[in-house]
């Protein structure tokens, strides 16, 4: 139902949630846009969608819910299929002998509204609640299919025990039998649907002396989710190479594959890498979801100087932007950001990538193959001659491919690479060691970003503050007076705040977690400005040239977990465990 504005304008300036002057700018940008008032609203940040949600709710004379922390009746909300509940942001969560009441974001939806009344035969009475609501019911749909998922496992592993029995003499056709057995395939594909769910960025299958151990990397970490018996390893390994397209009586040699499955709607791709140990073949499972198109830099954890220096870097024609970091830092998640942010029809984008995580509209993406000789040095050679704007090279690491990345940055090319160092000003003395001139890298390079991942706390957390000795600590590896400074020119504290008087907040474990949820990164760019560009050239080392940086505005990763910190994204000890790997 739509909502006249004089009605919304009321409300929200009666509220105090917006002034007048500035709902009266929105207004008139709604009118000669032609997009939606509330959508733009929401867009310009005046309002959350929840404010907004919470508005219509209000003004409609609608019931609002909030159903974060309540335990749904699973009988209840199962009359509602999960897909239809995700897809429409819609749970059933009370029902009375003739009427079921359920919790929607948009109750215009009437074809969800249609389709419940007719597969349940009760009359729906629609409420409004707010996105943490349905976040919170629908985490109750995968506690009961964790549960399904269990006794799936248990009523299966004895049947494939029994088909896995002289496993070590067994044929390529008497594994690829054993991998199509029903109970070998329910087994693998609970894994990977439990994987998902879990929203786990990694499934390890490992053998062991006396059992099959299932672990999942979720938000970084390791955790052992399944144990099969040992005798299950062979037909579930072969499984995982059947769906992988490898080959089933190589045992002797790593093998990388490749396979996609589809999950309530959503394309995700597995990257397999499977490796011979002393008990058996372990396999590796990366997950890869849909694609990156759509997400922002500010959604990754970048905000103000920094932000703005990486914009200016990417809106040259010429140039190199280099991610640094160890494995699993998120530097290919940037890489991949900054080039949907250059992706339009103008522009030819080229990349050369091992392997291509994911793949993206309007790009021409090339798979190094060391094994037949085309490297990063051969693959960036040959995208030279393939008249590119943008170049993305998944990662230098030798003299050959540094010194083209540098020549094509030289030559009217935008160069975006990564490189494995521990800090931002470390790039400049692993280039060099790679023999690159400093007179090539002052006038190529344009910013480097450093970063980690660490651990977002999910809305279960305690607020606490520092006692003294905490903030003696923090002051031993923080300049807490510049920080607090900047805390308050950015308006991210009062004014008057000390940091006695500054809250911070640890995670709070309950029944859902241990209260993380999600990861944010840590970051600090490395503007090249000219007093760094003389430093490159007096060869001055990285403890230089990140002290110059500093007193130019950059923040350390540790100082800049510490803004996130405060702001209540992460704990203290997430942000330490972390920064100092």
């Amino acid at each position: 139902m739509q909502i006249k504005p004089e009605k919304i304008k009321d409300f929200l300036i009666d509220s105090g949630l917006i002034s007048n002057e500035d709902f009266t700018k929105v207004h008139e940008d709604s009118k000669k846009s032609g997009k939606d008032l509330e959508e733009l609203l929401v867009s310009s940040g005046y309002l959350s969608e929840n404010d907004l949600i919470r508005t219509r709710a209000y003004i409609l004379g609608l019931p609002f819910v909030n159903l974060k922390g309540e335990q749904i009746d699973f009988k209840i909300l199962s009359l509602i299929p999960e897909p239809i509940a995700r897809n429409h942001n819609i749970v059933a969560f009370r029902k009375q002998e003739k009427t079921l009441e359920v919790a929607m974001l948009n109750t215009n939806d009437l074809t969800a509204i249609d389709f419940i009344k007719k597969k349940t035969g009760l009359k729906i009475l629609p409420r409004l609640t707010d996105k943490e609501s349905i976040k919170s019911a629908l985490m109750q749909y995968q506690k009961s299919l964790q549960a399904e998922f269990g006794d799936i496992i248990q009523k299966e592993a004895g049947a494939i025990e029994t088909i896995s029995e002289g496993e070590e003499d067994m044929s390529e056709e008497d594994l690829k039998k054993s991998a199509e057995d029903l109970p070998v395939v329910r087994v693998v594909e609970t894994l990977l649907k439990h994987a998902i769910i879990q929203n786990a960025s990694d499934i390890h299958v490992e053998p062991m002396e006396e059992k099959l151990s299932v672990r999942y990397r979720i938000d970084g970490l390791l955790h052992e989710t399944m144990v099969l018996p040992k005798e299950a390893s062979a037909s579930i390994i072969a499984r995982i190479k059947v769906l992988s397209n490898l080959k089933l009586d190589e045992k002797r040699l790593p093998q990388d594959g490749r396979f996609k499955i589809i999950v309530n709607n959503e394309n995700v791709s597995f990257r397999v890498s499977t490796l011979p140990t002393y008990y058996g073949e372990k396999a590796v499972m990366r997950l890869l979801r849909g694609n990156v198109s759509g997400m922002t830099l500010e959604s990754l954890g970048f905000h103000d100087e920094a932000l703005e220096s990486i914009h200016s870097a990417i809106k040259s024609t010429t140039g190199m932007v280099l991610t640094t970091g160890p494995t699993g830092s998120g530097k290919t998640t940037t890489l991949y950001t900054l080039l949907d942010i250059l992706n339009s029809p103008e522009v030819n984008i080229s990349t050369v990538e091992d392997p291509i995580e994911y793949q993206m509209k309007r790009i021409n993406q090339t798979q190094v193959r060391p094994d037949i000789g085309f490297s990063f040095a051969n693959g960036l050679r040959t995208l030279l001659r393939q008249d590119p704007d943008i170049i993305m090279v998944g990662e230098i690491r030798d003299g050959e491919t540094a010194s083209l990345a540098v020549n094509a940055a030289l030559t009217g090319h935008l160069v975006i690479s990564t490189l494995h160092t521990n800090s931002a000003a470390g790039a400049i003395p692993r280039l060099v060691d790679m023999k690159i001139e400093p007179f090539l890298l002052v006038s190529t390079l344009g910013v480097i970003i450093a970063q980690r991942l660490v651990r977002k706390l999910s809305d279960s957390k305690e607020k606490y503050n520092l006692g003294k000795s905490e903030i003696e600590q923090l002051g031993k590896t923080i300049d807490l007076d510049k920080m607090l400074k900047y805390l308050k020119e950015k308006k991210v504290v009062k004014s008057d705040e000390t940091w006695e008087t500054i809250p911070f907040y640890r995670p709070k474990e309950n029944d859902e977690g241990d209260g993380y949820k999600g990861r944010v990164g840590l970051y600090e760019v490395l503007d090249v400005s000219e007093s760094i560009k003389r430093l490159i050239l007096e060869n001055a080392s990285d403890e230089k040239i990140e002290k110059q940086a500093r007193e130019e505005g950059m923040l350390t990763m540790i100082e800049d977990g510490l803004f996130k910190a405060v702001q209540g994204q992460t704990s203290l000890e997430e942000v330490f465990r972390v920064a100092y790997e």
